[in-house]
């Protein structure tokens, strides 16, 4: 690393920094304070605007650099990852966005709750939606801490703590003076510079093989060690019968998750109608789609030029594959072009990450606020007052992620991803799609499908290879590995289904009918909707 690239990214990154707090700042003061300002940004949001939001939102740092430095290290096996991110967002275009846009107002648990008990569901879905989105902050947290850490050549890990602090303490400022306006506008900026980087690194590394794939293709398994079995599948997850049902199990996790992570569904109530929010996904859909495409050119490029044993010296993980491959396409070490280039990609990077946990943190603190407190002081609450602690919960939840990611800022994260995907597809979406499609559900049905979830999830995470057993874990000196899978999601997704059913079956209470009725007119029609 060299003080070019160090002093070019520091620059870089106050000039977004400053960007976005500017965008915070006019934002703040052009709003009325009301709950529906704070939570969905008044609803005024086109569906346009709102896509690229939630492609913001979606593309996080782990897209950008972890799954094309995994395509890097083991090629076929890591492009699996594209296609899981990208096939997951049909789930949520043919199950989810029209129904919740008009069933709910703010929360998932608006969701549930319409024809439930309100009280023991908002508890529980409030619960489980602060836990996923806790455990996704705390992962991108750490991934701040050491991509950045390690783009501004800073080794110790002082540099690491400031970086976490410091974008704790961003994405705390963003959410309590801003509220959704402020966040949406920087996810839209960041959408915009993360497709314009990954579309001109693409563009360049073509370029590179003179628009021939199966040259790059051929180029990367010749220098990636693995010769062509680096174009097949099996080379990560076919050593043994636990790593294919393992994938199998991440995959599910991947594909299921995603239509039930909070920060995700709390971006079809920024919009106006129920039609708005689906053309929102198909927005979404289409800018997804393209950047996923153009990982699998990233990732094959970065082992094509820069070389798998190189990512993998620089970074085991191959985080550092994408900013080594802009270092190489833009002319190698020392060169300007390779520097200005790095840098870019250095600050596309850092805002991609605050753009995503300005997202997870105002979705997590609108369950405390809308659904847990409103839930236990009283259902009359002023709207003003569940703001204020909606910003109150923000800081809190800022300050227990800084935490716990000081904390973890040494540690092998990866598996916080999965899991806050395993507890989304475990816990909140068996509850949705039951309150939405199952005429007999029951409040008793909701509260144990969201904790039969939600418990097992949690606990088979703790009993895994990933917390202790191996060199590998994040405890690797002791040994209470009673579970297979690195990731819970193959059987803690069918306990959430299983447990849903069983409490609804054994339930004394007699399902709503008029209710569910009006849930299902309103979910189709949106006849009522806010």
């Amino acid at each position: 690393m060299t003080t070019q690239h160090q002093t070019l990214a520091l620059l870089l990154f106050g000039v977004f920094v400053a960007a976005t707090l500017a965008i915070t700042t006019w934002v703040s003061r052009n709003r009325h304070g009301s709950a529906e300002e704070f939570y969905v940004g008044g609803r005024l949001f086109s569906p346009m605007e709102n896509g690229f939001a939630i492609a913001g939102d979606y593309m996080s740092a782990a897209s950008f650099l972890g799954i094309s430095g995994l395509i890097a290290l083991f090629g076929y096996d890591g492009m699996l990852y594209s296609v899981g991110f990208l096939v997951a967002w049909l789930v949520v275009l043919l199950l989810v966005a029209e129904l919740v846009r008009n069933c709910g107002r703010f929360t998932l648990a608006d969701v549930v709750a319409a024809r439930m008990s309100e009280h023991p569901v908002r508890i529980a879905v409030g619960s489980s939606s602060v836990t996923v989105s806790v455990l996704y902050l705390v992962a991108q947290m750490v991934g701040a801490g050491s991509l950045v850490s390690l783009l501004l050549g800073g080794n110790g890990g002082a540099a690491q703590a400031w970086t976490v602090i410091g974008v704790g303490a961003l994405m705390v400022i963003y959410v309590t003076l801003g509220g959704m306006r402020a966040t949406t506008w920087i996810q839209i900026v960041k959408a915009v510079l993360l497709m314009a980087g990954s579309t001109l690194l693409t563009v360049l590394v073509l370029v590179r093989f003179h628009g021939n794939f199966n040259e790059l293709l051929t180029s990367a398994a010749h220098r990636s060690g693995h010769g062509m079995k680096f174009l097949a599948p099996g080379l990560k997850y076919g050593g043994d019968w636990t790593s294919r049902i393992d994938f199998i199990s991440l995959g599910l996790a991947l594909v299921l998750g995603t239509a039930g992570l909070p920060h995700i569904l709390s971006r079809f109530y920024t919009v106006p109608t129920a039609r708005a929010a689906r053309r929102s996904v198909v927005w979404s859909i289409g800018l997804i789609g393209s950047f996923y495409l153009m990982t699998i050119v990233l990732g094959f490029g970065a082992a094509a030029l820069v070389g798998s044993d190189e990512v993998r010296a620089s970074n085991p993980a191959g985080n550092t594959a994408v900013p080594l491959l802009a270092l190489e396409v833009g002319g190698g070490a020392g060169s300007t072009g390779g520097t200005v280039l790095f840098a870019v990609v250095a600050a596309v990077a850092f805002a991609t990450i605050l753009a995503v946990v300005a997202g997870i943190t105002l979705a997590s603190s609108a369950s405390v606020a809308h659904d847990l407190y409103a839930t236990l002081k009283r259902r009359s609450a002023k709207q003003r007052s569940e703001v204020a602690v909606a910003r109150v919960a923000a800081a809190g939840i800022g300050a227990v992620a800084i935490g716990l990611s000081l904390l973890a800022k040494d540690l092998n994260v990866a598996f916080l991803v999965g899991l806050a995907f395993a507890v989304a597809a475990s816990a909140n979406l068996p509850v949705l799609l039951f309150s939405l499609f199952w005429r007999n559900f029951t409040t008793r049905g909701a509260v144990w499908s969201v904790y039969g979830g939600l418990v097992p999830a949690i606990v088979l995470v703790i009993l895994s290879p990933v917390v202790s057993g191996s060199p590998t874990s994040l405890f690797p000196g002791v040994d209470f590995q009673f579970f297979p899978l690195e990731n819970p999601g193959l059987l803690s997704i069918p306990l959430g289904f299983i447990a849903g059913w069983l409490g609804t079956v054994t339930s004394s209470e007699p399902p709503d009918a008029a209710r569910h009725a009006e849930t299902e007119v309103r979910s189709l029609t949106g006849a009522g909707a806010v």
